[in-house]
């Protein structure tokens, strides 16, 4: 009998391999490869070959297709036309559509108004747009404890084309109804920094869209500045927004881009909990 050879100094034993397998994360490996696939056919927009399926989601056309039909029986996905591409089957909108009816937008946003404060230092606000009024509407707040802080009712309006909100609004829609907007309310003038030339105001539009966040330099109110992004729901379309105001004193210049970052990142985290996208 053959005895073994001695370990050779200095080299400890392999370790044995980690599990890495679906099963060793607590995961059905079938379950997320369906939902997988079900992400994959919606992303197309339309209707798609099993085989581009498979390739996309790294299986084999023969695994692809056994969860693709177990999907269809329960009513998930659908086979259509001539070559049999797949698309998403009306009961994923039935199951898709109860969250719709229980979310809650006070609920899900107000700890993030409440961090956001508790990172920035000042008072944050969440206003939803009200273009029958062509206004912003304060529907939520929590306030600094600075001693000196911007203080505006719930139920507070603010113009469209002269606050943060109003103007984070503004940027996400197109310019005929920017133009009937404009024509229909005007463009009042609150401080001498407030824009009331159309030109004007349009470029600071385009600048919003560039830099994703809205500013109101004293345009409301002196004394006062504000920054402010959306939030989009599942159309893609603009119906909240978030918004940071304080005094000058504390906003300044160089905190300008800090704290348009700081909402950028709340509203994108709302609008993800909303399930929505910009």
């Amino acid at each position: 009998m053959a005895t073994p050879l001695p370990a050779k100094r200095g080299k400890k034993p392999r370790a044995a391999a980690q599990p890495t397998s679906a099963a060793a994360t607590g995961q059905v490996q079938s379950l997320t490869r369906g939902l997988k696939l079900l992400e994959l056919i919606a992303e197309a927009h339309g209707s798609v070959a099993l085989t581009d399926l498979a390739q996309q989601a790294g299986l084999p056309n023969s695994t692809t297709h056994r969860l693709l039909s177990t999907m269809q029986q329960q009513g998930f996905v659908q086979q259509v036309g001539d070559l049999g591409l797949w698309t998403i089957a009306s009961h994923a909108f039935v199951v898709g559509s109860s969250f719709l009816q229980s979310r809650n937008l006070l609920a899900m946003v107000h700890p993030v108004l409440r961090r956001l404060m508790e990172d920035s230092g000042e008072t944050v606000n969440l206003a939803v747009l009200d273009l029958s009024d062509v206004q912003a509407v304060i529907i939520d707040q929590v306030q600094c404890t600075q001693l000196m802080r911007m203080s505006a009712p719930i139920g507070g309006k603010l113009p469209m084309h002269a606050s943060g909100a109003g103007k984070a609004f503004l940027a996400t829609l197109p310019e005929e109804t920017i133009n009937g907007l404009m024509h229909k309310k005007g463009l009042h003038t609150y401080t001498p920094r407030t824009l009331i030339n159309p030109g004007a105001l349009k470029e600071e539009l385009a600048h919003i869209r560039k830099q994703g966040f809205s500013f109101d330099d004293e345009e409301h109110a002196l004394g006062l500045r504000c920054v402010a992004a959306c939030i989009y729901d599942e159309h893609q379309e603009a119906f909240a927004a978030i918004s940071i105001s304080g005094p000058v004193s504390r906003i300044t210049d160089d905190r300008v881009i800090e704290l348009g970052a700081l909402v950028i990142k709340a509203a994108k985290a709302v609008t993800q909990a909303y399930g929505g996208h910009a």
